[in-house]
């Protein structure tokens, strides 16, 4: 007897990524009035970020760190065991600009303290592998919505800083894994 193949938990999200070259997809980016910091400029200039031939389906989690079994926060390294762990594993890069062209998020940051060297309020990090270990270059893009406003960020970020337990995190599930409630 078949089954269908299990539905995916609830805060799974599929997001199609590839078919697009870099250009496409800052042209795809600024029609949708997203705004780009230098960093995230920066990692779009880098030649080592590209984007994938053939548009291809990615399954991805939003979860914070605390949820991924780290109750006081931790480092890129724990985290990524902790993910691991839970089946889940680094998002390509190129997720992070097809996500901001999904998602329409709430608004984080307003009646809030401006952040410094952390994750401000309503971020969403995409986590991803960094393009290269030299910390001058940055490491990946989070998400944002800044009085109304949708941002593609991209981010600096050394292997000794502790994210806090509340930030939010976007992992890929393998492309091979059935996904399980």
């Amino acid at each position: 007897m078949n089954h269908p193949p299990p539905l995916p938990p609830p805060d799974v999200l599929t997001v199609q990524i590839g078919g697009v070259d870099k250009a496409e997809l800052l042209q795809r980016l600024a029609a949708a009035q997203v705004k780009m910091n230098l960093a995230g400029q920066q990692l779009f200039a880098d030649e080592r970020f590209r984007t994938a031939a053939q548009p291809e389906q990615i399954q991805v989690q939003q979860i914070s760190v605390a949820d991924l079994g780290l109750p006081d926060g931790g480092v890129m390294a724990q985290i990524l065991a902790a993910a691991a762990g839970r089946g889940l594993q680094p998002c390509p890069l190129e997720l992070g600009p097809h996500l901001r062209l999904l998602l329409d998020q709430a608004e984080g940051a307003l009646g809030f303290a401006p952040t410094r060297n952390q994750s401000p309020p309503g971020a969403i990090t995409v986590v991803s592998a960094p393009l290269c270990e030299d910390d001058a270059v940055p490491k990946g893009f989070y998400l944002r919505r800044i009085e109304g406003v949708l941002w593609l960020r991209g981010y600096w970020s050394s292997a000794e800083h502790v994210r806090r337990p509340d930030e939010q995190l976007v992992f890929a599930y393998p492309a091979t894994a059935t996904i399980t409630a």
